[in-house]
């Protein structure tokens, strides 16, 4: 409890710099969003944060406390997220929050997911889930319409994973998701494949039998 209040305090002090960070001097934003990380990791080295400024001044600013997908950490993230103070302004979330864009994924616009040579939009992909495990996970294959451009790029199934992430959430993805494999989007689809923005649909339907 002591690096959870030292944690909390550090944010409280420091609260009216973070809450104007993106209006500073680029040294003053790197000088303090090194001491945040630093004070996290006194806290747990699995978690990391996100700082999440609002488009609108009455609207909050969020600060998304995350255990990077990994169900040993998500302890210390509620933990944290539950001993947070209330502060103006501030909203506390524990996990990645599954994205509220879902309806311009289905017309087609969204925005592309950028990473150096990758870029993916999410309405153009589509998945295919293998047999469902006993342990409530699924395998999956992920079809890309450029697969065969970005395959032999290292960071190709971390996006891919991102993306996944933005869509049902830190939490879901690391509790229902098991094994994801990429291939190459058919020219003719001969088998039914599922938009990816549907995924969590497919989830709770599976997940009610």
């Amino acid at each position: 409890m002591k690096n959870i209040k030292l944690f909390w305090n550090w944010i409280q002090y420091n609260e009216r710099t973070l809450r104007n960070l993106q209006n500073e001097k680029p040294k003053i934003q790197k000088l303090f969003l090194f001491w945040l990380d630093k004070n996290l990791h006194y806290y747990s080295e699995g978690l990391d944060c996100i700082i999440i400024f609002p488009k609108r001044d009455n609207k909050s600013i969020q600060l998304i406390i995350s255990a990077n997908g990994n169900p040993d950490y998500f302890e210390a993230v509620t933990t944290l997220v539950d001993n947070a103070p209330k502060l103006k302004s501030w909203n506390f979330i524990a996990f990645i929050q599954p994205s509220e864009d879902i309806e311009e994924m289905e017309a087609g616009l969204d925005k592309p997911y950028v990473f150096k040579d990758i870029n993916l939009k999410a309405s153009e992909i589509k998945f295919e889930p293998l047999q469902y495990e006993k342990c409530k996970k699924i395998d999956m294959i992920v079809y890309l319409k450029n697969y065969t451009i970005h395959c032999n790029n290292k960071n190709l199934l971390e996006v891919v994973y991102i993306i996944i992430q933005d869509i049902i959430g830190e939490k879901a993805l690391a509790e229902n998701i098991n094994f994801v494999e990429l291939e190459q989007m058919p020219n003719e689809e001969n088998i039914e494949l599922i938009y990816l923005y549907d995924l969590q649909y497919y989830l709770d339907d599976i997940n009610s039998k």
